[in-house]
């Protein structure tokens, strides 16, 4: 892999981290990162839908009029979307359940439609499929690690597996607990990354 390559797939990681720095995709994140499968879940979900989409939509980007482009790319990413729907629906039911709404509204996240404006969009099929990848893999590692420090803080727990005796602080459970959670992670995210 040449080096320009391993940068874009690796820029989602910090330079790009869309939750850290680009601060995108904050509803499903706030809602979603109640515990670390959440999190996990819901990131692997759009990496999903990024990577395909990305794939596609540079696929097509030259066929597709100036007028229609955003529109097109709504479908691809809806057309994503409704497979990773039934497939969840019919192999992770209590997961589709658990993060209901917000697997609909991967079609609306300006990370998705973001990159594929940006990104897919301008360049060939493998560099936008790293680009998905790298983005989605940031958005991820992101929500994973904001999901175990709220489920850490909240019950005591991680992965489901209670290692800390007690309830802990309930607030981490609840939306409040995902701001403070959030806004102390970009701190210690913001000043590991500048060190680099």
């Amino acid at each position: 892999m040449g080096n320009n390559r391993l940068k874009i797939l690796t820029k989602g990681f910090f330079k790009e981290n869309p939750i850290f720095v680009l601060l995108l995709g904050m509803c499903p994140t706030l809602a979603t990162t109640t515990s670390a499968v959440n999190g996990l879940s819901m990131g692997l979900a759009t990496l999903f839908v990024l990577v395909l989409s990305n794939i596609v939509i540079s696929a097509i980007a030259p066929a597709v009029p100036d007028k229609v482009h955003i529109p097109a790319y709504i479908v691809v990413i809806a057309t994503f979307v409704t497979i990773l729907q039934f497939a969840m629906q019919a192999y992770t039911p209590e997961m589709y359940k658990t993060l209901g709404l917000f697997i609909p509204l991967i079609v609306v996240n300006c990370i998705v439609l973001g990159r594929a404006e940006a990104f897919a969009s301008k360049n060939g099929i493998l560099d936008s499929a790293l680009d998905g990848l790298g983005i989605g893999l940031g958005f991820t590692l992101s929500l994973t690690v904001l999901g175990m420090v709220r489920e850490i803080l909240g019950s005591g727990s991680v992965f489901g597996w209670k290692f800390l005796p007690g309830d802990g602080m309930l607030v981490f459970i609840m939306a409040p607990g995902a701001f403070i959670a959030l806004g102390y992670l970009m701190v210690l995210f913001n000043k590991i990354a500048k060190k680099d």
